[in-house]
């Protein structure tokens, strides 16, 4: 594989079919279908629709997830194509465990100080938002300040969904 191209593969899942991206050494992207930020950051002319080992492990551990386990992920190595602070972000989005969920002003308050965290907040969001590794990198465990469902660029519905799914875990789940 040429050192600019990046290997594609299209997981379909409950919750609607996913473009997972790679570059071989590991998983740099995972987007729902139509959903906002959509490969953002690649040319679409240097995608290539290809299985290799990275595309292949992130199929397996989509399937565990769907299938109502906690898999691992640091078994996967993820390569997302993102600014310091938003990589800053995403290394804590991972701390969040399986199930529980952790507000804005709290993931803030952990990727800064206590003090400043107000003034990252909107910074962090943007972050969250952008994020490339959709359900790999739980952003849909970030709620509001109040708890509200707010922002995820694959939808509220899904969010919700996804959410409830963690609550009560099982493949019978996406049977309703």
């Amino acid at each position: 594989m040429n050192a600019w191209m990046t290997n594609v593969q299209i997981y379909t899942s409950p919750l609607g079919q996913l473009l997972l991206a790679s570059d071989g050494q590991g998983l740099s992207g995972c987007w729902f279908e139509g959903q906002k930020y959509y490969a953002a950051g690649f040319n679409k002319d240097d995608l290539v629709s290809q299985e290799d080992q990275v595309l292949f492990q992130a199929k397996n551990w989509l399937d565990q997830y769907f299938n109502g386990e906690d898999p691992d992920n640091k078994r996967l190595k993820f390569h997302p194509h993102v600014t310091a602070f938003r990589q800053n972000v995403l290394d804590v989005l991972q701390s969040v465990p399986y199930g529980k969920v952790i507000t804005y002003q709290q993931l803030a308050a952990k990727v800064k100080s206590q003090q400043d965290s107000g003034k990252y907040a909107r910074a962090v969001a943007g972050a969250v938002g952008h994020n490339p590794l959709s359900i790999f990198i739980p952003c849909h465990r970030v709620l509001g300040s109040d708890g509200s469902l707010t922002g995820y660029a694959g939808g509220l519905t899904r969010k919700r969904t996804l959410l409830e799914f963690e609550q009560t875990p099982s493949a019978s789940f996406w049977e309703k």
